[in-house]
This record gives structure tokens, C-alpha cells and sequence, in this order.
């Protein structure tokens, strides 16, 4: 219904809000009806936010960036120096005492083959290696690596000999996406090296006995911390357990021909250009 009452503006109201505002009294000393003065208070509540707003953004276009930066920089504080090897190379970063290793490889080294999944230590796509022993990038403070030996995916292969575990990736189509990918392959050289030690997990029958065989319940529950959400953990099981084994599997799959995708493309009526 159209609510004209205390001259105001021609408002639509509903039959319980027109019904309410006949029961409301008089407002007193305010000097408005009290429609006006409802109508002005909610104007005034915007009005508020809005300025508000608006000083919120001025204050913010006034602080300076640095040039071509997409946002403000983050002055370091706490200033430490790290020399560490990293894929067998000496490396000596001045950096903040907060940065973890992850953000070290990948901002100040350039190594981004270790990934930012989660950045909370759950999703395992950071996985390096420190002296041998995996570890979650993402949670380790590059501070604390002085000294020590640190192996990303890119320093597992020896030039264009791939790692054997690298290779055994491929022949099981244990690949995902891509992104997963590096953190798995490093948690399995990790693994691997782990079983030779004589480390026990959470399924080992007898834990009194230090064995070094893995089943592959065992490569399972190793490489669970390593989360992903594609169907390739049948080809990543496999892969750990060939380099582990050293038993040779047929690899199942290959690469089409020009000539089968050329069929492949006719059969399904699908014109090659």
C-alpha cells in the first residue's frame, strides 16, 4: 500500500509496517514526524558508512608503494644470514627470520618447482629433502638450515638422467595435475631412504623389528601426508615399490601415433585441421 501520512514522500509500505507506524507515538522535542524522522535516520546510518568508506580509501591511496609493486612491501625485520647448500650449491641469503624455506626457494632462489599448496603443512606439495630427510617447506624456517643440505625436485636429477624415482613416475603414470607432483616425488625419495634406515610406521606388524621391505600398505601409510585429489595413487604406489623392489613391471601405457590419433579423430567424426 502507498503510505502518505505526515507528508512525506510517497513510500510503499506493507499493511504490518503501515500498521506498526499508526501505533508509534509522537516523537517528542525531535521536531520531525516520525516517519521523517525514521526515513532520516536511515539516510544518516548510510551516510555515516559511506564516509566512513570513503576515509578508509583516502587513507590508503596515501600510502606510498614502490615503484611497479603490486602491493606494499613488507620491510624485513630481524635481519638474519643463511648459508646453506641448496641442490649441491652454496647459497648465502640475507633474509626476515620468519621466512620459511618455502618462500626462500621460491622467492629468493627462483627454484619453483616446490609447490604452495595449503601453506599449513597438510597438503604436502612443499616436500624437500634436508640432508636427506623429507620435510614440509612450508613449516621449516629457512633460518634454522644453516649449515645443512637441502634438495628440491629440480636437484634430484643428475643432468638429463632422471632420479630413478622420477623416471618410475613416468612409466606409472603417477602423475596428476602436476602440481602434487614434486612434493610426491621428494616424499618418495624420502621414503625410500627412510625404509633403508630400518624406520618403522604406523602399519609395521612388529615394531621390535627394523625391517627395511615395503608393502604396499607400508607405502601408503608413508606417503599419506602427501594429499592430492586425482585418481593417480595405483601409479605412485607402483613407482615406490619398483624403485624400492627393484622388479622390473611392464609399463601399460604409450604415447598414440600421428596415425591412431588421425583415426581416433575420423572414428569420432571430428575433422582435423
Amino acid at each position: 500500500m502507498k503510505h502518505l501520512n505526515d507528508a512525506d514522500l510517497p513510500v510503499e509500505l506493507s499493511a504490518d509496517e503501515a500498521a506498526l507506524l499508526q501505533q508509534m507515538p509522537q516523537l517528542q522535542g525531535v521536531g520531525k514526524a516520525r516517519r521523517s524522522f525514521m526515513i532520516n535516520s536511515a539516510a544518516g546510518s548510510v551516510g555515516l558508512f559511506a564516509a566512513d568508506l570513503l576515509a578508509q580509501e583516502a587513507a590508503l591511496a596515501q600510502m606510498p608503494l614502490a615503484d611497479g609493486a603490486a602491493v606494499a612491501p613488507i620491510k624485513a625485520q630481524n635481519v638474519v644470514k643463511v648459508a646453506f647448500q641448496v641442490n649441491g650449491a652454496a647459497q648465502t641469503l640475507e633474509l626476515d627470520s620468519r621466512v620459511v624455506l618455502l618462500d626462500a626457494l621460491r622467492e629468493h632462489l627462483a627454484l619453483t618447482g616446490s609447490k604452495k599448496g595449503c601453506d599449513q603443512g597438510q597438503c604436502g606439495a612443499c616436500t624437500v629433502l634436508v640432508d636427506g630427510q623429507r620435510v614440509l617447506s612450508c613449516l621449516t624456517l629457512a633460518a634454522t638450515l644453516g649449515g645443512r643440505e637441502v634438495t628440491t625436485i629440480e636437484g634430484l636429477a643428475k643432468g638429463d638422467q632422471l632420479h630413478p624415482v622420477q623416471a618410475a613416475f613416468i612409466k606409472h603414470d603417477g602423475f596428476q595435475c602436476g602440481y602434487c607432483t614434486p612434493g610426491q616425488i621428494c616424499s618418495a625419495v624420502g621414503v625410500l631412504a627412510e625404509a633403508q634406515r630400518g624406520h618403522v610406521s604406523h602399519v609395521t606388524g612388529d615394531v621390535r623389528k627394523t625391517t627395511t621391505r615395503l608393502t604396499d600398505d607400508e607405502i601408503k601409510e608413508r606417503m599419506s601426508g602427501n594429499i592430492c585429489r586425482c585418481g593417480a595413487y595405483p601409479g605412485i604406489v607402483a613407482a615406490v615399490q619398483e624403485v624400492h623392489s627393484g622388479r622390473q613391471a611392464a609399463q601399460t601405457w604409450g604415447y598414440a601415433t600421428d596415425t591412431q590419433t588421425a583415426s581416433a579423430h575420423k572414428e569420432d567424426g571430428h575433422a582435423t585441421v
